[in-house]
């Protein structure tokens, strides 16, 4: 885990958000007992705005330098022209596959699709461990992060307040990765439980869907006496992360802190007649209504 958190450190420089017009709604939240956070664009500014896998930001150059990174070796100016292609291909046919068997928002391990492209591509048996290290290169090549101002400062003042503390996201293997990257600390460590952080590559399936937020409720209830109805998700997506988690019985705050990922899905008709409870623009505002 070392060499693939100082690769993202190394090559995600400091990226200031871009703020928004939308103006803080300060409501006071009362009888909240969990905080639930979105990752790419909440707790991290997200270049592309949204988890790599998602976003179209990616391009040839970015494949190239990576797969050169990694340590692959052949026709990599080639691999990465057409490699990109190949791997929007891949995805497709990969949420295909889980549509058919029932899933409604199915979401990829990115390391099976790398390694079924690189095989592929350089026709080579490339090993676990240079398949993920070639994720990362290429993830902070087409989506710098960095964390989202006072993100570290405000979770530790949740904590302070004895608050359950968890993570919904659409995320990769690398996700998790950023926080010891930038904070030093793993999730568990920062002081998340790891039964509430719920990672959609580990369950095969991606927000909007709300088992997610339905099976962190059903650990919340077995391990510490309460549901979703006392807690808070936190996020920047209407769709994604307001929509699904109210679904699901949550209560709201839409971080509107960055234009790059403020995903406002006012075309969307499930987002038509839906409100957060509250608006922030900072994360330490977050304190304010808690």
């Amino acid at each position: 885990m070392q060499t693939l958190t100082k690769i993202i450190h190394n090559n995600c420089p400091p990226l200031p958000p871009i703020p928004t017009d939308v103006k803080p709604k300060l409501i006071k939240l009362n009888q909240v007992k969990a905080v639930l956070f979105d990752v790419y664009g909440t707790l991290f500014v997200s270049g592309s705005g949204d988890v790599g896998t998602a976003a179209a930001s990616d391009s040839a150059d970015a494949l190239t330098q990576a797969l050169a990174a990694s340590g692959f070796e052949g026709e990599l100016e080639q691999a990465g022209r057409i490699g990109k292609e190949r791997l929007k291909a891949e995805i497709l046919k990969w949420h295909a596959a889980a549509r058919t068997a029932g899933i409604d928002f199915p979401e990829v391990e990115i390391s099976r699709i790398w390694k079924t492209l690189v095989d592929s591509l350089l026709n080579t048996k490339a090993e676990p461990e240079q398949i993920r290290r070639l994720a990362v290169e290429y993830e902070c090549r087409v989506n710098p992060v960095f964390p989202m101002p006072k993100s570290l400062e405000t979770i530790e003042a949740l904590k302070q307040r004895d608050l359950t503390l968890g993570i919904v996201s659409n995320a990769q293997f690398y996700t998790p990765l950023l926080f010891p990257a930038f904070f030093q600390k793993t999730t568990e460590e920062l002081g998340f439980d790891p039964d509430c952080c719920i990672w959609s590559f580990k369950e095969l399936r991606a927000k909007p869907s709300t088992l997610l937020f339905k099976k962190v409720g059903k650990f919340m209830r077995e391990n510490h006496g309460f549901g979703l109805d006392e807690t808070v998700y936190v996020g920047n997506d209407m769709l994604n992360d307001v929509y699904c988690a109210q679904q699901a019985g949550c209560r709201t705050v839409l971080f509107a802190g960055d234009q790059r990922s403020l995903r406002m899905r006012e075309n969307d008709e499930r987002c038509l007649a839906i409100q957060p409870d509250a608006v922030i623009t900072s994360l330490p505002q977050l304190l304010e209504i808690l």
